[in-house]
């Protein structure tokens, strides 16, 4: 450990060839935190921009449509990959269920077609904010969880820093400084780590939550379709728009 008292031999490279054990734990625990930051990043990223792109599409083509059995039967043919699209076989699910109740007994139930509609897409979004907020606890442990992981790897460090001071009977602050200092290093990792996180995941809170409101709204029209047989798509109220709406049968 003479060595360790030497200044120019402080930095990141010695801390590492002179930890070992617990020591290395929290540097191991940082590193994974860091990867799996990283990969939730990389992943959501790519499957929210996959998402909006089929989103768009679905839409597109859902409002175009003038036959909506035989966009059912579509969706039914080729399960869709996005929200809209399940939301919309939720619904389409909900509707057959209703159409072969059977009587007052199906009444009793599944209540009325409304309620029944309304419970279905409810559930549905549900399952997509479920989809949505995966991953998202890990960030937020990460966030949480790092500046302590590091601050653990510190107060070690500085514990055999101090036993190897005391051990070569050096206590002069040249002496001190130097250990105590490289193991602080370990609350920066901690930091390093977190500040990302912490940064991730408010980002996809707040991607989550306009998601959800444009479900939301398509949920609303959705509902107002196969209810009434027109569309009351939040800003259009010309009879030319209404007129776009699919035919429901």
């Amino acid at each position: 450990m003479s060595d360790a008292m030497e200044p120019g031999a402080m930095g990141v490279a010695h801390l590492l060839s002179q930890s070992s054990g617990i020591g290395l734990l929290p540097l191991v625990l940082l590193v994974l935190m860091s990867v799996g930051s990283c990969y939730y990043l990389l992943l959501k990223s790519w499957t929210g921009w996959r998402e909006r792109r089929l989103g768009h599409q679905f839409l597109r083509r859902f409002w175009q449509s003038r036959h909506l059995p035989q966009l059912e039967q579509q969706l039914l043919q080729h399960p869709p990959r996005e929200a809209y699209g399940r939301l919309a076989v939720a619904a389409f699910g909900a509707r057959a269920q209703l159409g072969r109740r059977d009587g007052e007994l199906g009444l009793l139930i599944l209540g009325s077609a409304d309620e029944f509609l309304l419970r279905a897409l409810r559930q549905a979004i549900s399952r997509e904010r479920l989809r949505l907020e995966a991953g998202l606890t890990f960030l937020a442990s990460v966030g949480s969880a790092a500046p302590f992981v590091g601050l653990f790897g510190t107060v070690w460090g500085i514990y055999h820093a101090l036993l190897a001071i005391g051990a070569a009977g050096q206590s002069s602050l040249d002496k001190v400084a130097g250990p105590v200092g490289e193991a602080l290093i370990m609350t920066g990792f901690g930091l390093a780590v977190a500040l990302p996180a912490v940064l991730i995941y408010n980002l996809f809170v707040r991607l989550n939550r306009l998601k959800l409101v444009a479900l939301d709204g398509f949920a609303h029209d959705l509902f107002a379709l196969l209810t009434t047989g027109s569309a009351v798509r939040a800003g259009e109220t010309t009879g030319a728009q209404m007129a776009s709406a699919p035919e429901v049968a």
